[in-house]
Parts: C-alpha cells; structure tokens; sequence
C-alpha cells in the first residue's frame, strides 16, 4: 500500500510538473514578440531613429525606441503573424529540453524529491538537501541547454532574417539543411559555450547566495521570497553581457546579412566576440527595454556611421 501511494504521489507530481510547464511556454509564447525585439536589439539593428528627449535626471539625450514601440515595427512591417517568426523551433527546444535533462538527471541517480521543510532538518542535513538540489539543477541546466541549443539558434537566426530579408531559415527542416551544408555540426553549437557560462554561473552563484542568507540572515518566510527574487535578478543582470556575446555568436558567421561584416564582424570565436563588444561599449546591448537612450561612444572608436546597416552603439 505504501508503494502504491508513493507511486500516486510521483505520477501526481510528474502530472502537475507538465502543467506548470505547459504554463510557462503559453507565456513564452505569449510574450515572443517582445523576445524577437530584444534578440535584433542585442544583434545590434535599430531601425528607428533615436529622437531627442530627457533622462530621468532632466538631461538632454536621444531616445531610442522602448520594447513595445519596437516590436509595433515588427507588426508594421510583418504582420501579426510575423511577430511569431522564430517561435515554433523555440517551443521545440524547451520540450526536448524538459524530456531530455530530466532523463539524464535519473540516469545520475538525481530524480526529483520533494524539499522537507527546513525547520525540521539539522545543518548538516539542510546543507547535504542544498547540494542535491544544486547538483540536480546544474545537470537539468547543462543537458537542457546543449540538446535544445541547435534548436536556439535556428530560432535567432529566424528572427535575424528580419534585418535582411532572407528566407534561408523558414522552417525547421530547411533551416537544419542549411546549417549543416554550409557550417557542419559546430554551426548547430554556435554561441554555446556564453550561454552555458550565463545560465550554469547565475544558477550557481543565485543559489549559494540564497542558502547563505536564508540560513543566516533571513527566517521570514515571505522575506525568504522576495529574497530569491532580487539575489536572482542581481545575477542575471550581472551576467547579461553573456547573454549577448551568446546572441551575436550564434548568428555571427551565417549566410545571414546580419551575421556578415559590415553589419556584424566574422567573430573566430566567442572570446573574439566578447572582446569586440567589450571594445566598442556593447555588451549591455538590450539590458534596458523600457526606457533606451544612446550610449556614448568610446573614442577609441569612430562615430561616424551610416543608420543601417551598422552595429549600433546602443543600450
């Protein structure tokens, strides 16, 4: 009987997993457009000119266009269904993810269980809880990554046709042939390694950093909440520019106009990247969505560009 009820009580969870997950790809879904803005954002194309205005502290300065207005110009110029472009090889990669990671942590002997309540549990045991939960995540987040990464990238370079025009990547299909035919295996990888650095890190640090406190410092429950919150957005703000070395790896190199030079260098890799975005004052690229003004530019480096197409120096 005690097995029948564990078995209830696994299914029962493993049930209500697919719902939350199911959830969590409508709002994925829901909120596409907004993402396909922010990957062209981040790839550096500003189709819309900065307009004069005011910052926060009344000082003069260009604005640029907020996530909404951006996104307005995808629907002008695409259609409402074209703000969708990129979403069903996004969609693909977050199941293939969830079934794959999932398969491989009980492979390592790292299923779910279900977290006691702290205050039964000595320090030693609520410290032996956090390494299992820390370990188990890090092999969702790493597995999760690297099988739906092929998938990743054949979403943003979706999305980068917006700049060109292309049709190179209409379908899943089509858009596996072409990376294969003219890249090879590595280019299905493109941009990997940045992605696993922002996401395995902020798992890490956002993690440690919550234990800590939370043992030490935090006993309010609610307090607790609004604690994992911050320490998680703080991480990844502070790991963001990874997320953009990552975008612009991942399209860099491709038949794409938006991954060839003059829009956007031949990277060798994504140190190269890195290092050229570091340079020209970029690796923030995207970091602001609601409120955008144009950055400074280094003086190191020329300011005399053409609108388009050219990396922008924007935030």
């Amino acid at each position: 009987m005690a097995g029948f009820s564990d078995y209830s009580r696994n299914e029962e969870t493993e049930v209500n997993g697919w719902i939350r997950f199911g959830l969590r790809l409508g709002v994925s879904a829901a909120l596409h457009p907004f993402e396909y803005s922010k990957t062209l954002i981040q790839i550096g194309y500003e189709p819309i000119s900065a307009r004069p205005g005011k910052s926060l502290l009344g000082k003069p300065v260009m604005l640029l266009p907020n996530i909404f207005q951006y996104a307005g110009h995808i629907r002008k110029i695409d259609g409402f269904y074209g703000c969708y472009r990129g979403l069903a090889p996004k969609l693909a990669g977050s199941v293939l993810s969830l079934v794959v990671s999932e398969r491989v942590a009980e492979k390592l002997g790292l299923a779910y269980q279900d977290d006691k309540d702290e205050s039964e549990l000595t320090e030693e045991e609520s410290y032996v809880q956090f390494k299992y939960n820390l370990k188990r995540d890090i092999v969702l987040t790493v597995s999760g990554i690297v099988v739906a990464h092929p998938f990743h990238v054949i979403s943003l370079r979706m999305m980068a046709q917006f700049i060109g025009r292309e049709t190179l990547y209409n379908s899943i299909l089509g858009s596996v042939a072409e990376i294969w035919n003219n890249e090879g295996v590595l280019g299905f990888f493109a941009g990997l390694i940045p992605k696993l650095l922002c996401d395995v890190a902020g798992l890490v640090l956002s993690s440690s950093t919550v234990f800590v406190i939370n043992k030490y410092l935090i006993k309010d429950k609610v307090a607790r909440q609004y604690n994992a919150g911050f320490t998680q957005f703080a991480f990844s703000s502070l790991l963001y520019p990874l997320q953009v070395v990552s975008t612009c790896s991942a399209v860099s190199g491709s038949r794409l106009m938006a991954g060839q030079p003059p829009i956007m260098p031949k990277y060798a890799n994504w140190v190269d990247c890195w290092n050229d975005l570091q340079t020209r004052r970029e690796l923030k690229r995207g970091s602001s969505l609601f409120w955008r003004s144009q950055a400074a530019y280094s003086s190191a480096v020329p300011t005399s560009f053409a609108p388009l197409p050219v990396l922008s120096r924007y935030q």
